[in-house]
C-alpha cells in the first residue's frame, strides 16, 4: 500500500543530510563535550557549529542559544526559569506576579501557566478573534504594573495561523516585561528575527524542522536572567544541567542549515504552493467544508479544514487505513473526548470542531502526494457521510459565530 504522511506538524522525518550529520557521534565521535580530552573536544566543536547554525537560524548571538530536550522543555524553562526569580521557600511563585498568555497557545504553554496560577500567580489569557489572532491592543490592555510576562506564541499548531508578534513585542518593551514566543511551528516555515520580534525568550523543537525527536533550542536574550529546571553540572552557561545530547544538537544544526537555505531558495514557497493546490482542491471537490483561519497569515505548510456531518477521528482512521496520514490537531490531545481548544476558542461549535482536520506538509513531501490526498479525501467524505444520521447532502451545519 502506499502511504503518503500529511501531518507533519506532529513531527517530521529525519531529512538523509540530518541523519548523515548525525551519524559520527554515535559511533566515531562519542566523547562527553564536556571532557577536555581530544574526545570531548571533539564533540565540544559539534555543539558550538550546531549553537552557530541555530543562532543564524533566529538572528541572535550563539551564546544566547541554550539547548534543550524539545519545544515543552524550552516552554517550560522560558516561563517557570523567568517566573522563579520570585521563588518563596516553599517553592511556590510569589503571590502578586502577573503573567499573559492566550486561549490558543500549546499546552506546553497552557498547562505551565495553570500551574502558575495554582501556586499563586495571576494569568490573562487573551482571546483570539474568529481567524484565530490575538490583538496585540487586548494585550496592551492586558498589563498591569506587576506583569512579568507574556507568552504567546507566534504560529498556532493546530492551524497554522501567524500571529502579531512583533506587534506584540513592542508593548512589551514599552511596558518593560519580559516577552517569550513559542516558534515551534514557525521555524523553517517563515524567516525569524528575534531583534525584529523584540522578544526575550523563543522556543523551538527540532522533530518540527526535520531534525529528531527529543532535541530543541530556547533563545534566551543576553540580559535575561533564568533559574534552570534541573540542577546538577554546570552546562549550558548553567541554564540547562546534564551532558549535551550531541547527536542530537548535531541533528539541530543541520536541520537549521537546511532550514535557512530553503526560505532563500523557494523551497518554502513550493511548500505553499502545494498546500494551496491541495486546499482549493479539496475545498472544490467538497461541499460544506471550509478552511479554519483562512482570512490571515498562516505558515504556508498547514491548513485545517471543517467538514460538516463528519466525525473527524472517524475520518483520519479512515483516511489511514487508505494510506494517508492526517489528524484532528494536536498530536499531544490525540483520543482527547473534548473539541479542540484552539477551534471552539476561534468560535467553532462542538460539532464543527470535532470535524476539522489538519494537513501539514514538510519537506519530503510532492505533487504526487498531494495528488494521492485529492483522490482519496472527497471520495471518503463523501462515504462517511452517507453512514451520517443528519446529513441530508443538502444543508450545512449553522455557520460558527
Amino acid at each position: 500500500m502506499r502511504r503518503v504522511y500529511l501531518d507533519n506538524n506532529a513531527s517530521t522525518p529525519v531529512l538523509p543530510a540530518v541523519l548523515q550529520a548525525m551519524q559520527p557521534y554515535f559511533t566515531e565521535h562519542f566523547g562527553n563535550a564536556s571532557s577536555i580530552h581530544h574526545h570531548g573536544q571533539e564533540t565540544r566543536a559539534a555543539v558550538e557549529r550546531a549553537r552557530e547554525a541555530v543562532a543564524l537560524l533566529v538572528g541572535c548571538r550563539a551564546s544566547e542559544i541554550v539547548f534543550t530536550s524539545g519545544g515543552t522543555e524550552g516552554d517550560n524553562l522560558a516561563i517557570f526559569g523567568l517566573l522563579s526569580s520570585g521563588l518563596l521557600r516553599s517553592g511556590l511563585v510569589r503571590g502578586g506576579d502577573h503573567v499573559i498568555s492566550s486561549t490558543i497557545e500549546h499546552h506546553a504553554v497552557l498547562n505551565s501557566c495553570k500551574q502558575l496560577e495554582a501556586e499563586g500567580c495571576n494569568v490573562t489569557y487573551i482571546r483570539c478573534d474568529a481567524r484565530g489572532v490575538i490583538d496585540p491592543e487586548d494585550v496592551r490592555r492586558a498589563v498591569r504594573p506587576n506583569t512579568k510576562l507574556i507568552t504567546i506564541m507566534m504560529a498556532n499548531n493546530e492551524t497554522g495561523v501567524l500571529q502579531p508578534v512583533e506587534a506584540i513585542g513592542k508593548i512589551a518593551a514599552e511596558a518593560d516585561v519580559y516577552f517569550h514566543t513559542d516558534a515551534v511551528q514557525a521555524a523553517g516555515k517563515v524567516a525569524i528575527d528575534v531583534i525584529a520580534i523584540g522578544c526575550d525568550l523563543l522556543s523551538i523543537s527540532g522533530h518540527k524542522m526535520h531534525a529528531p525527536q527529543g532535541v530543541g533550542a530556547l533563545y534566551v536574550r543576553k540580559g535575561t536572567h533564568l533559574q534552570p529546571l534541573f540542577h546538577g553540572g554546570r552546562h549550558e552557561r548553567s541554564r540547562r544541567a546534564g551532558t549535551e545530547n550531541v547527536p542530537g544538537i548535531a541533528g539541530l544544526g543541520k536541520a537549521a542549515e537546511l532550514a535557512r537555505e530553503g526560505l532563500a531558495s523557494g523551497e518554502v514557497r513550493r511548500m505553499g504552493d502545494l498546500r494551496d493546490r491541495l486546499e482549493s482542491g479539496l475545498l472544490g471537490e467538497i461541499e460544506f467544508c471550509g478552511v479554519n483561519g483562512a482570512d490571515t497569515r498562516r505558515v504556508p505548510n498547514t491548513t485545517n479544514i471543517y467538514f460538516d456531518h463528519v466525525e473527524g477521528e472517524a475520518f483520519v482512521i479512515a483516511l489511514d487505513l487508505k494510506g494517508l496520514a492526517v489528524s484532528t490537531g494536536a498530536a499531544c490531545s490525540s483520543g482527547a473526548l473534548e473539541p479542540s481548544h484552539v477551534l471552539t476558542a476561534m468560535g467553532l461549535d462542538g460539532d464543527r470542531a470535532r470535524a476539522s482536520i489538519r494537513f501539514s506538509l514538510g519537506k519530503q513531501n510532492t505533487s504526487e502526494d498531494v495528488d494521492f490526498a485529492l483522490g482519496l479525501v472527497p471520495e471518503t467524505i463523501s462515504r462517511l457521510r452517507e453512514l451520517s444520521p443528519v446529513y441530508n447532502g443538502k444543508k450545512p451545519l449553522a455557520a460558527s459565530s
